[in-house]
């Protein structure tokens, strides 16, 4: 089965630029279209999306609200991708920090936007770029602090957490670890469980902004 894409972003040519690329793919098949946040729910619920890739900013409802939107209302959400012109984008993080599943540049190739949305869509973190990063670790807070802290990772764990935090995916993480994919699976659904964590991205960002590691 293809992975199906919801396109929302309020201009036109981007979200014809995004389709071209995408539905040129055998694996990827567009679904619909929307121009604002506001019809994202409603679209999601009838088209059940498996990705939706969201600009950030809009003039309805912006991304971020659309996505708590999504993952508060709609029963099994899709994965959010968000789409956005500048990478140090405060939106951008607010919006992952909203529970968006990865971060697509604008201006990416047609081989990294495939990529997004195919990576995306297994469940695996995107790499944010070096800008989100440090907007991570300026939000360092204690709240972060404290749920590293509760939740006692191993030292196997700690070492997973770190390559995730580099956007590593699972079958990288376990040639770097020289353990098996099936593994790496335990210890990162582990590592989600202890942290209260929705996903990769959210374990990702408690990683950088309790300060466990740095955006260098």
């Amino acid at each position: 089965m293809p992975v199906t894409v919801l396109l929302v972003d309020d201009e036109p040519l981007v979200r014809a630029g995004l389709r071209a690329v995408l539905d040129a793919q055998p694996d990827i098949e567009v679904v619909g279209e929307a121009a604002d946040g506001a019809s994202v729910i409603p679209l999601v619920r009838q088209l059940r999306p498996d990705v939706v890739a969201m600009d950030v900013r809009m003039p309805l409802l912006d991304g971020i609200e659309a996505t708590r939107a999504v993952l508060r209302t709609v029963d099994s959400p899709p994965k959010v991708l968000v789409v956005t012109t500048f990478e140090n984008d405060e939106y951008v993080y607010q919006a992952l920090r909203a529970g968006a599943d990865g971060f697509l540049l604008k201006r990416a190739r047609p081989s990294e936007i495939v990529h997004a949305v195919r990576l995306v869509a297994e469940g695996e973190t995107l790499l944010f770029p070096a800008a989100v990063r440090a907007l991570a670790a300026e939000y360092g807070n204690r709240q972060a602090r404290a749920a590293l802290q509760r939740a006692a990772l191993t030292e196997r764990e700690e070492a997973v957490l770190r390559l995730m935090a580099r956007g590593l995916t699972n079958v990288e993480i376990a040639a770097e670890l020289i353990i098996g994919t099936e593994t790496v699976k335990s210890h990162v659904s582990a590592i989600l469980a202890k942290l209260g964590a929705r996903d990769r991205t959210q374990a990702v960002i408690t990683a950088y902004e309790s300060g466990f590691v740095s955006p260098a």
